[in-house]
């Protein structure tokens, strides 16, 4: 499975399936959440928070690519991703692209 953030795939000819997409809603812990507080009175990388992000950006890339491979696709394409804040403490991310099956 190829997974591209460009509208095209080099060398390939193929026919667009559908929008597919992964989704997560990723929670911090008690501990990382105190650490966090505790840096803003500091500054800098809060690493709890950006690993965070990082687990849910792979679980939703992950959750997207399953969807494309239940289509039958080879490639999702123009992949995007986005994140906003559900509550405190929680943040959804989602992943979302074309799947498509090469000619």
């Amino acid at each position: 499975m190829q997974l591209l953030n460009i509208d095209y795939v080099p060398g390939k000819e193929f026919e667009a399936l559908d929008l597919v997409k992964g989704t997560v809603v990723q929670s911090k812990n008690i501990g990382r959440d105190f650490m966090a507080g505790m840096k803003t009175f500091v500054g800098g990388e809060i690493k709890g928070y950006t690993e965070m992000l990082v687990e849910a950006r792979q679980i939703a890339t992950k959750r997207m690519a399953d969807e494309a491979l239940s289509l039958g696709a080879d490639a999702v394409i123009n992949i995007r991703y986005g994140s906003s804040a559900v509550m405190q403490g929680a943040a959804e991310v989602i992943a979302y692209g074309t799947a498509v099956k090469f000619k």
